[in-house]
């Protein structure tokens, strides 16, 4: 099949995800409406036919109902699915055609296989999915909610088990073969590989404490699983009557919420599924679980700080907690170094937003989830320039941790600072 047929063809299939895109829209609200021609018809409207499943099309039709839903509530849907579809064939032209991910990490690329290619772009759409999905129930509602980022996350932490190759790819010349990779061709002559970016890139796999088999990795593996159930749990601190009765409530809570029959399934499941992937040896699946379950903890233990932090700083809270579950979704697909990269380039974007919403309107409170997958779907698209750059910073080891601290603590400061200088500017405290 020619490129072009694929762009299209791809086109038409991305369309469809977009109708996938605005069914989960309007169904995992916390209040949910009948706009999707997937769900079940409003009352009052006539029953909707096969043709108002029709992607894009199906569209013109249903506006019979905007006595019930409103003027114009079509428009935004239907541009999802139209973006939705020029989205995938882009980035398929993209990452497969033009090697954008790859290209220009080894000068002289001259033969590249295609399986891998595809295996990453299917693993971006699928995110790219659920990050559209969540980003419009943010900006509609300010709330993520878990029937988007638990599956998701799921989703991710198999798909990296199962396909190591489906991670964030870096191109590297080694005398030895990786633990997943393909060897590619380039004009030097040199041993190339087209590997995944595993949780201890740019090194060569393994360290001593990522060795499949060895009870260490097992350990990080599931403090890291058992740290995603633990926050998907309610948590209130009630420290009025100190912070160790505070403490014990906390614990009883999660016990009891952990021993739900869904969240008992959840971890019980999860943790039997590391222990079998662990006990089968050293191997890419292993390397594979490790990194997602590594990318989801670190990625989502940052943001879990900031809150912390930005709490404390603004004596309010200043970020939901599924800016949290979403970054750890995010983080199984894309590992903890891009997690790191998009977390710091997610506020300028927020930043611009958040002033100009705040003197046109006096409100400082945004959705930053949309922002957060704006800056995840750049760091794909990009990847190949900011892992030239990025790969020789993660090479520094301790140094990335300590600096991370540093930048955390600085974070502090400036927002005690802006919540002084917001008092002054409006007369009012948060």
């Amino acid at each position: 099949m020619s490129m072009g047929l694929r762009l299209a063809a791809l086109f038409v299939v991305g369309t469809f995800l977009g109708s996938l895109v605005n069914w989960a829209v309007y169904t995992f609200a916390w209040n949910a409406r009948p706009i999707s021609p997937w769900g079940p018809a409003p009352e009052g409207a006539p029953p909707r036919g096969w043709f108002n499943r029709v992607p894009v099309l199906g569209w013109f039709q249903l506006n019979r109902e905007t006595a019930i839903h409103g003027s114009w509530f079509w428009l935004r849907p239907m541009l999802v699915e139209v973006g939705m579809g020029g989205a995938v064939a882009a980035l398929y032209w993209w990452e497969v055609a033009e090697l954008g991910l790859i290209r220009g990490q080894l000068p002289g690329l001259v033969a590249v296989p295609l399986d891998p290619l595809h295996l990453e772009f299917t693993s971006h759409v699928l995110l790219l999915c659920l990050m559209l999905a969540a980003s419009l129930i943010d900006v509609d509602e300010k709330t993520i909610p878990d029937e988007i980022t638990v599956p998701g996350t799921i989703l991710g932490i198999a798909l990296a088990t199962m396909v190591p190759m489906s991670l964030l790819p870096q191109v590297v010349v080694r005398a030895v073969p990786p633990v997943a990779g393909v060897a590619i061709g380039n004009a030097a002559g040199q041993n190339g590989w087209l590997e995944p970016v595993t949780a201890i890139s740019p090194q060569a796999w393994p360290p001593a404490w990522g060795v499949a088999g060895q009870w260490s990795s097992l350990a990080i593996a599931l403090g890291c699983y058992w740290l995603w159930c633990f926050a998907r749990t309610p948590r209130i601190w009630r420290g009025r009557r100190g912070p160790a009765h505070a403490l014990r409530i906390i614990v009883a809570r999660v016990r009891r919420e952990l021993w739900r029959r869904n969240e008992r399934g959840l971890l019980l499941m999860g943790t039997a599924a590391i222990v079998f992937t662990w006990a089968l040896g050293g191997h890419a699946n292993w390397a594979g679980m490790l990194t997602a379950l590594i990318g989801m903890a670190a990625s989502g233990g940052i943001v879990w700080a900031v809150r912390l932090i930005g709490t404390a700083a603004l004596r309010r809270e200043a970020m939901g907690f599924g800016d949290v579950t979403l970054m750890m979704m995010i983080g199984t697909f894309l590992g903890w170094q891009a997690g790191l990269i998009l977390f710091f380039v997610a506020p300028f974007a927020g930043l611009l937003v958040g002033l100009l919403q705040l003197v046109l309107r006096r409100d400082d409170e945004i959705p930053y989830g949309p922002f957060l997958c704006l800056a995840a779907a750049g760091c794909v698209v990009g990847w190949a320039p900011i892992w030239n750059w990025a790969g020789q910073l993660f090479a520094q080891g301790p140094l990335v941790p300590a600096m991370l601290v540093v930048c955390l603590v600085l974070l502090g400061v400036l927002l005690a600072i802006w919540q002084f200088i917001k008092g002054w500017l409006f007369g009012r405290r948060a």
